[in-house]
Parts: structure tokens; sequence; C-alpha cells
């Protein structure tokens, strides 16, 4: 499992490289809930949006990683309408078995290509977003601005959940 993380953390960190944009990561103990996040948001003084990724079970078989802050709810319909197939949020088994990422702590880069991205076209609001790189004790951020740049790169389809539809 560790082995499995650290090469989603050393893809992770390549894909942001390859896109050309500025990051910033900072180590810590393992965030794999929203209270420990919090707790080390304020102990850090993240400034950046914290957000998460969703593991998802489409009907016609994919699977799906939605990004989305953390505070905003998956809306099933608006992504069923964008891919044409229902979603449901995967067990952590499953989540674990087909990502190699932890309960609460699925990277959004990284991935196996035959994994959509759906990303929540709000973020594209916010001035810095945050994500967990694979490994739950590491944190990176990017400029918001530079989302586009870092999913160009991915070799994942990606789709934009635009913001009526979020």
């Amino acid at each position: 499992m560790r082995e499995r993380l650290e090469q989603i953390y050393q893809r992770t960190l390549s894909q942001l490289n390859e896109a050309g944009v500025d990051w910033q990561r900072w180590e810590h103990e393992p965030i794999l809930n929203f209270e420990t996040d919090a707790r080390i948001a304020e102990a850090l003084g993240w400034t950046a949006e914290p957000s998460k990724s969703l593991f998802l079970h489409l009907k016609d078989g994919r699977y799906c990683i939605y990004l989305t802050h953390r505070d905003a709810r998956l809306d099933s319909k608006a992504v069923r309408q964008l891919l044409g197939s229902r979603p449901s949020v995967c067990s952590p088994e499953t989540m674990q078995e087909v990502t190699g990422c932890l309960p609460g702590a699925v990277c959004p880069l990284g991935q196996n290509a035959d994994i959509v991205m759906v990303v929540d076209s709000r973020l594209k609001g916010c001035k810095e977003i945050m994500f967990t790189p694979g490994l739950p004790e590491m944190t990176v951020a990017i400029a918001a601005k530079d989302l586009d740049a870092v999913l160009s790169v991915l070799p994942n389809p990606v789709f934009w959940l635009e913001e009526e539809a979020a």
C-alpha cells in the first residue's frame, strides 16, 4: 500500500512540474478526515481553499473522480447529465483497490488514465486550492488559475461541471 501511495505522490509531483505551475507542499500528520484537516489548517495557517475528491462508480462501468470544494455536495443528476451515466459513491474498499488511495485522502492527480475526472467549475473562483497528493501526510496547493494547465497534462478524460449545474 505504501509503495502505491508513493507512486501516486511521485506522479502527482511530475504532473505539476510538467504543467509548469508553481505549487507549495506541506508535510504534517496524516489527514484522513475533515476534523484533522481543519486543525492542521489552523495550526499551519493555510489560506488556500480545501478540496475533496469523491471517487464514483458510473452505472456504465467507468470510474470517476469528482474534484470539488470540501464543503460542496455531489449533484448526481448534474454528473449523470454530463457523463451520460448515473454515478454512485464507491465503497472505501473499491476506492482503495482501484486508486490505491486511503479513504479520506483520494488524490485527484496521478491516477490511471481510464479514470474520468469531473472538476467543479466553482473551483476557478478560488484563489488557491489544496489537495492530498496521495500521501495523507502531505498537502499540495496550487493557484486556481493554474488548474487548466494542470488538468491539460493528465492522461485522463477531463470534464468541467459548470456552475449552474454544479
